[in-house]
């Protein structure tokens, strides 16, 4: 017991080394991620200690269950493809660029129409990939417009970790909680709309509160001239999109897994695209840059999580867990539990991990599971080492020249996450 312990400790603790240094350690490209490695490496030790067999591995990969971790990558990939690629031909630079010239000469202006199109964004793409689009222009506008930009990148960060557990595809936590336990589109959303409103306001209102004497002064009026790079394309893959979305809130009904419906619409999408390119007489690079993009790191850290959290259930571990967190008050043990261990591992591995914890002999307590989904978004503002994306949002905002240090990001996040945390739990208490 104690070696598989230690050797899936040691496999985090490096793997958060890896992802906090590892732009230093290829400094010419710092886009390229090994985070991966460390968890990888700790799957194949836990199987050649003997804790796992290579059989138990195959079958726990293949399995025929909600929990299958390759089906929840299908899902996973194809709704960062079909996002990446409306990046790709310039829609959310498009739109950042309406939403930042719209503001005139008011800084509070600006920083509510950041936060409510970073948020209506997020629930209907992915948080990730609106953090890291709007960012760069973010630190942009502010140079010219010659005002802080440290108020609207908190505000665009805390908004998409907030509003991306209102809908199942807004986060990857999401995507493996709730499609690990079974749960489907329309279940899911009826459940936390509450508490993601009630997150949403009270993460506005702290945000209001640290920032809003610093968004009294007026600001040059500035205009960020972004175009899209083919109207027809882009409304091809907003209607895949949409059309996506629609068919995962029926797939109860209509007896479809939705990483099925999710996949179908990614390939039907780039098939119509790639048609529409050739017959324009369009180039292709969109397509090519945006499969080139995607984020195909997180497959191997994931099956490798996935199987270090195996390891652990042979050994009791999740059982354990099981034991401390579930039963009465569990929905604010979860909860709490989930917030913390999303920022002492990321909150990926904390999902594997959770989503055995809430299971116990295969049955979801659904309370617990809702709370782990809330723990893992709101957790990724707490630190920068609650999510993947605040260790590259943070390297992005080096790179735009933009000071905010690991201790600032603490003591903003921990001002802002405690209440929104909070308030969600509060929300799903009442609606369950």
């Amino acid at each position: 017991m104690f070696p598989t312990i230690l050797i899936c400790a040691l496999a985090v603790a490096s793997m958060l080394v890896l992802a906090l240094t590892e732009h230093r350690l290829h400094k010419r490209h710092p886009s390229w991620r090994i985070f991966w490695a460390a968890p990888l490496t700790g799957a194949i030790l836990v199987v050649l200690i003997g804790t796992l067999t290579l059989t138990q591995v195959f079958k726990g990969l293949t399995a025929d269950s909600a929990v299958n971790p390759l089906k929840i990558l299908v899902l996973f990939f194809a709704m960062t493809l079909m996002s990446v690629f409306l990046d790709e031909v310039g829609f959310f630079r498009y739109l950042a660029s309406a939403v930042l010239s719209r503001a005139g000469t008011h800084q509070k202006r600006l920083f509510l129409l950041l936060y409510l199109a970073v948020s209506v964004l997020t629930v209907f793409t992915s948080n990730d990939i609106v953090v890291l689009t709007f960012t760069p222009f973010i630190c942009y506008f502010a140079k010219h417009a010659k005002i802080d930009p440290l108020p609207y990148l908190i505000c665009e960060f805390v908004a998409a970790n907030t509003w991306s557990m209102a809908l199942v595809i807004g986060n990857p936590t999401n995507i493996y909680l709730a499609t690990g336990a079974g749960v489907d589109f329309l279940s899911y959303t009826r459940v936390m709309l509450l508490p993601t409103l009630l997150s949403g306001m009270a993460s506005f209102l702290m945000l209001w509160l640290l920032f809003g004497r610093r968004l009294r002064e007026p600001m040059i009026p500035t205009s960020a001239n972004e175009h899209v790079n083919g109207r027809f394309s882009m409304s091809l893959a907003l209607a895949s999109l949409g059309g996506c979305i629609i068919l995962m809130v029926l797939s109860s009904y209509i007896s479809l897994p939705m990483w099925l419906i999710a996949a179908c619409c990614c390939i039907f999408m780039y098939l119509s695209v790639i048609g529409e390119r050739i017959v324009r007489h369009r180039p292709l690079s969109p397509v090519g840059h945006s499969l080139l993009r995607a984020p195909f790191d997180v497959a191997p850290f994931v099956l490798s999580m996935f199987v270090l959290v195996l390891a652990l259930s042979r050994v009791g571990v999740t059982d354990a867990l099981s034991r401390v967190l579930l039963g009465k008050g569990e929905i604010l043990r979860t909860g709490v539990a989930s917030f913390l261990a999303a920022n002492l591992v990321n909150n990926i591995p904390m999902s594997v991990l959770f989503s055995s914890v809430v299971m116990p002999q295969g049955v979801a307590s659904v309370p617990a599971l809702y709370a782990a989904v809330i723990g893992s978004n709101v957790g990724a503002f707490f630190t920068p080492m609650g999510a993947l994306a605040g260790i590259m949002w943070l390297t992005l905002l080096r790179q735009h020249g933009v000071k905010l240090s690991f201790g600032k990001f603490v003591v903003y996040g921990m001002m802002i996450s405690i209440p929104t945390l909070l308030a969600a739990l509060a929300g799903l208490a009442i609606v369950l």
